[in-house]
């Protein structure tokens, strides 16, 4: 059985360094109040910056696409030449070749919008009031029909995040008896809020999913994270679990839907709708007044470690 282990080492070697030499050293300019003349060299090195970023983010994808073209012909070398082993050991060098140039890509993209936001508040010098939460993590999934959804498409929006389980019980009330999600998706539409489900569930299927957006006529799309990367990185832990994004990038909410599990607050008082209040006061320019909550339901079952 033949094995092609010079290549492969020289190719290891390769990947060692294609994203390794694309290391950014530069950092966003903290935020704060100059003078006209300082705020607008500031402004010039930040776009400065901000095209930097954008040529590593084009040379980072341009050279991690070359070397999988250059791994995958290996591989299929190796499965011709039936070297197994050595066609394993491609397979597991590509996967890591992915996930690394993956975290790179989320580094890059979050400095450029940090700089991209910084020089927006030092237009005109002008410090805009300090923004509620922490900075939204950018994201790109694929829905259960097939769509490439990318956070960062929505900038100029409000984001609503719902994490969701079809088999959920708390969330199948929420769908089957209440209408929460879509009525307020429906409520909100016109008002520049995009609704965003994500499923994190590790063994949900596409059929279930496709089967549950039309059962309930979804307005909005599911969008597919069985690898838990995304809900683990906005730290959601039950379905359901919500998240809104203001325009600017900011989680300004992060809880529960509302008070009221299956229906009925606990202390007997009245329901709220956390989501809908938080949204009713973004839609009129006004800070979210109740950011943070405990949410129920349950647990996301995420893959293992």
């Amino acid at each position: 059985m033949k094995r092609i282990c010079i290549p492969l080492l020289l190719v290891a070697a390769l990947a060692s360094t294609a994203l390794g030499q694309q290391t950014d050293k530069t950092k966003p300019a903290r935020r704060e109040r100059a003078p006209r003349p300082v705020i607008e060299r500031r402004g010039a090195e930040q776009g400065q910056l901000t095209q930097r970023l954008q040529k590593q983010m084009e040379d980072l994808r341009a050279a991690h696409q070359d070397l999988i073209a250059d791994l995958r012909t290996l591989h299929a070398t190796a499965v011709k030449e039936k070297a197994t082993e050595t066609a394993a050991e491609i397979d597991r060098l590509i996967s890591r070749q992915q996930q690394k140039f993956e975290l790179k890509m989320r580094q890059l993209e979050q400095q450029q919008q940090e700089v991209q936001k910084a020089v927006k508040e030092r237009a005109g010098n002008v410090q805009g009031p300090k923004p509620q939460g922490r900075t939204a993590p950018d994201f790109e999934l694929t829905s259960f029909e097939g769509r490439t959804i990318k956070l960062a498409n929505y900038s100029d929006s409000i984001v609503v995040l719902e994490w969701l389980n079809t088999d959920c019980p708390l969330v199948q009330y929420h769908y089957d008896k209440a209408g929460t999600m879509t009525g307020l998706a429906r409520k909100y539409k016109d008002k520049n809020v995009v609704w965003l489900a994500i499923n994190s569930t590790s063994q949900t299927t596409p059929e279930a999913n496709r089967e549950f957006a039309k059962q309930h006529k979804l307005p909005y799309p599911i969008l597919d994270d069985r690898s838990g990367k995304v809900g683990r990185l906005y730290g959601a832990i039950t379905t359901p679990h919500m998240f809104i994004i203001s325009k600017d990038g900011f989680v300004v909410y992060d809880g529960a839907i509302d008070n009221a599990p299956n229906g009925k607050t606990i202390d007997g008082g009245d329901t709220v709708n956390y989501v809908d209040k938080a949204l009713s006061e973004l839609t009129l320019g006004q800070p979210v007044s109740i950011p943070k909550t405990q949410s129920y339901g349950c647990s996301v079952k995420y893959p293992a470690q």
